[in-house]
């Protein structure tokens, strides 16, 4: 007995390539603010295909492109975040500068300022290259740390 297509279960990375393209459809207006958020909750729900195309059966392309994704997923499979020799040189040196500012940090408060607001120097770093680069450093890290997880025998 085969299988339908349609009632294949979808991975977390489909499901995420279904949100970003209602978010497309949000950004030229097809979609409301409130029936984005109430498509997107029913993505998060989603486990197969079907249930995943229901939802833009009324909106034209960008759809899911479930062969596409797989084979993104695929490259994910080794368990490591994409390799830094492949991120944009201003992302690989603005993830080197939070520990550097660490150390101008307290380069500065034992020589010049003396107060612990110096401090959040790496904090400000790091969160100023997160509104950059977001997403992508953010999802790659968290699915590091995941996989990690769970090879220690930690769970999810």
């Amino acid at each position: 007995m085969e299988i339908e297509p349609s009632d294949l279960r979808i991975s977390d990375v489909e499901r995420e390539d279904a949100i970003s393209k209602l978010g497309e459809h949000l950004s030229v207006g097809r979609l409301g603010v409130d029936e984005y958020g109430e498509r997107t909750a029913q993505v998060a729900a989603a486990r197969t295909r079907g249930e995943l195309l229901a939802l833009f059966r009324d909106l034209p392309d960008p759809r899911p492109s479930f062969g596409q994704t797989l084979a993104a997923s695929s490259s994910l499979a080794g368990g490591k975040p994409a390799s830094w020799d492949e991120r944009p040189l201003a992302q690989r040196l603005w993830a080197a500068a939070v520990p550097l500012s660490a150390i101008v940090a307290v380069i500065l408060f034992f020589t010049l300022f003396k107060v612990w607001f110096v401090f959040l120097l790496p904090a400000a770093v790091a969160v100023v290259g997160g509104a950059i680069w977001g997403e992508d450093w953010r999802h790659d890290q968290h699915r590091w740390d995941h996989r990690r997880r769970r090879e220690l025998g930690r769970g999810e």
